[in-house]
């Protein structure tokens, strides 16, 4: 029997955006395909069967690239098979997630499960579009209850043009500005993604301007869809508390909350708050219909509503600070003697440890996944151990939190970073959060910044981030709030992080728990972050205003040689024998050539490296026939005597070229030792180099 589907299309960015709707994946509560260009991914939603015990909306989003998406046959030596997911592919699954989870009743405790898998991938148009727009209909034509739909697209400037979804190819042009990619339900946007080259905050609103237009549209779309293919929501049991237990922790809250939230610092917080909450628990555990979770829910609500009023009417922060202001700036370079380079930033009771190591182009990060084959030569990691915040936790792999935060801060430092032909090094950062009350993934750019420049890496300008929130009131008024800590992230409207240098702005990540953004609340949010931008890069150009000139004693000498590609063979030898033995020879830390003739000697010792250069040098010479060359002779034949050139390389002087007149044997005028000067009279094909005497004489 064959498939029975239902189609339907609309246009976004001269482009064909198809959703199917068909019996495929027929088990799940909402199934959906869509196509764009050639990119396909079905999209299934999936609700449990009855409520958990949660405190929390238990909904994970899963991205899955395959690689036959690409038509790739990638892996291990021994396992042809995906294993577990890309970092593209967390940062695509969080993307989503942070679209549509806003958009659930925080009181839902049934499981729910989204999975986006790419089926086909063109290569030159993203996924992520095509992800988000089939969740948000697998979603809203099932029966999960969800205040959808919402819609997200791509903008790019390329050159002084702002198109809508742009290709893979544009985006790599090296006119393309930024690209933001910004979503969200209709009429707001929830989530922004950017990544430029000091963009220009007029230019990123415009872009936000645009993208409102299309969202509104493609959910005016989805609309249509689910009203015609919906299913009737499900009547869920949705987490309540009991009447009398929430009037007797309010009861026992009144009046004690405000004493214990406003602090000047995190760990006076956190000892009033969580002294307070035992005794808020100890007195609630007496009535009989107590219920932990349902306590954890008043508190939360309680606090929640708390430091909002307070904001909303009085402008008064937990600690105390003006709306615009900027926690107290604390930093340091050239921490340790060893490594390459290192920094720390503290904002507050933020603090961010950042170390540069520099290695040779061959340790730049492979990177095979469904969408990139290639090389990355900067790399920044970012760790978040659980000392961090004062608890208790084993130490494993990064999650998503980590992968997320470490791929902003580098997004926000690589276009600084200079290029492979004026800084041959691979570059890794790595930063450590040692203390977090808010915005480490910002404090990361400033301590890595600081970082780079102390491990002398020609950064084209420092950049600094700031993270903004936002308190919203039911009739929609709103403040917006610079360098936002832990109660302002956790019970505030937004986390909306900017970086940039003092010229634009290259990165952008905006997350909400309302449900999204005006164009107005966008602008003044932008406008007050460039200006604590501004004011933090000032306090670190007070810690180190430029990179410094001399890199560390540590850090690996690198001398780059361009070669002619044809003679790449002549440096690696047979089976590597003999770029292995200038290695060895040398004592050098390696030898890397690139396909394009590139050559990166890299030692420790700047004359043995020298001395490496020069022998490649001579070993990929290109002779020309009139050139005078100079050499030792280093054996005598018959019918001529061979030159040393040095290299590997020789040539020989056949006899009837040693000098004009008769020659009886060659020991006559040349003998083994001698040092001669020649001109070069032939260069075969093969190589050989054929010289003379006479002919100078």
């Amino acid at each position: 029997m064959a498939i029975q589907r239902k189609q339907y299309t609309t246009e976004v960015g001269g482009k064909t955006l198809t959703i199917e709707i068909s019996s495929l994946a027929e088990q799940a509560n909402g199934a959906v395909l869509a196509k764009y260009g050639e990119t396909v991914v079905l999209v299934t939603a999936v609700m449990g069967a009855s409520e958990g015990n949660f405190d929390y909306v238990p909904l994970k989003v899963d991205y899955e690239e395959r690689f036959y998406a690409a038509g790739k046959v990638i892996g291990s030596r021994y396992v042809r098979r995906e294993g577990r997911p890309s970092e593209d592919a967390i940062l695509s699954a969080r993307l989503v997630d942070r679209v549509i989870r806003p958009l659930f009743d925080e009181r839902i405790r049934r499981e729910m499960q989204v999975v986006a898998t790419v089926l086909a991938f063109d290569e030159e148009n993203d996924p992520d579009f095509v992800g988000l727009a089939a969740a948000s209909m697998a979603i809203g034509i099932s029966d999960i209850l969800w205040n959808g739909p919402a819609s997200g697209v791509r903008v790019g400037k390329i050159g002084d043009q702002l198109v809508i979804n742009p290709t893979s190819s544009q985006i790599r042009q090296s006119d393309c500005v930024f690209e933001i990619f910004a979503a969200g339900p209709k009429g707001k946007i929830s989530m922004i993604e950017l990544g430029g080259k000091e963009a220009d905050e007029k230019d990123i609103l415009e872009a936000c301007a645009i993208a409102q237009k299309e969202i509104d549209k493609l959910v005016s779309f989805q609309e249509k869809i689910i009203k015609e293919n919906g299913k009737k929501k499900t009547d869920l049991k949705l987490f309540e508390v009991d009447a009398e237990l929430k009037t007797a922790a309010e009861k026992f809250l009144e009046g004690k909350l405000e004493g214990a939230i406003y602090k000047p610092n995190k760990l006076e917080y956190n000892e009033a708050m969580s002294k307070l909450r035992a005794e808020y628990i100890a007195n609630l555990s007496e009535n009989e219909k107590f219920d932990e979770r349902s306590a954890n829910f008043v508190w939360e609500d309680a606090v929640n509503s708390i430091v909002q009023k307070n904001i909303l009417e009085q402008e008064k922060r937990p600690d105390g600070r003006k709306l615009n202001q900027v926690r107290n700036l604390n930093g340091e370079v050239g921490l340790f003697e060893r490594t390459h380079g290192s920094g720390i930033f503290i904002r507050g009771n933020t603090q961010t440890l950042a170390v540069t190591t520099l290695a040779a182009p061959g340790a730049e990060q492979f990177i095979e996944t469904m969408e990139i084959t290639g090389k990355r030569r900067f790399m920044l990691h970012y760790n978040f151990p659980p000392y961090s915040v004062g608890e208790t936790g084993t130490f494993r792999g990064p999650g998503r939190r980590e992968i997320g935060h470490g791929a902003l801060a580098e997004k926000a430092l690589r276009p600084l970073i200079p290029p492979q032909e004026q800084f041959p090094y691979t570059i890794r950062v790595v930063a450590e959060t040692l203390s977090s009350n808010g915005s480490s993934s910002m404090a990361t750019v400033c301590a890595s910044t600081l970082s780079l420049m102390d491990a002398g890496v020609p950064l084209e300008k420092p950049a600094a981030g700031i993270a903004m929130g936002i308190v919203v009131s039911g009739d929609g008024k709103y403040k917006i709030l610079t360098d936002i800590q832990g109660p302002e992230d956790f019970y505030g409207g937004m986390d909306f992080k900017v970086a940039g240098t003092k010229d634009g702005v290259t990165a952008v990540q905006l997350d909400v728990k309302v449900e999204g953004l005006t164009y107005e609340m966008i602008e003044k949010t932008l406008a007050q972050a460039k200006e604590a931008r501004l004011g933090i890069l000032d306090f670190m150009a007070g810690i180190l205003a430029a990179p410094r000139e001399k890199l560390s004693v540590y850090a690996p000498t690198i001398i780059q040689l361009q070669i002619n590609p044809d003679k790449i063979g002549a440096v690696i030898g047979s089976g590597g024998k003999v770029i292995n033995g200038l290695i060895e020879k040398y004592g050098l830390g390696s030898i890397d050539i690139e396909e394009d003739g590139r050559v990166f000697i890299s030692g420790t010792d700047i004359e043995k490296a020298n001395a490496a250069l020069e022998e490649i040098k001579a070993l990929t010479r290109e002779y020309k026939v009139g050139e005078i060359i100079e050499g030792s002779v280093i054996k005598i034949l018959d019918f001529g005597a061979i030159v040393d050139l040095g290299g590997g390389r020789d040539g020989m002087i056949h006899v009837s070229e040693l000098k004009n007149g008769f020659v009886k044997t060659v020991n006559e005028v040349v003998k083994v030792g001698d040092f001669v000067r020649a001109k070069i009279i032939r260069v075969d094909a093969d190589g050989h180099i054929g010289l003379s005497l006479k002919q100078l004489q």
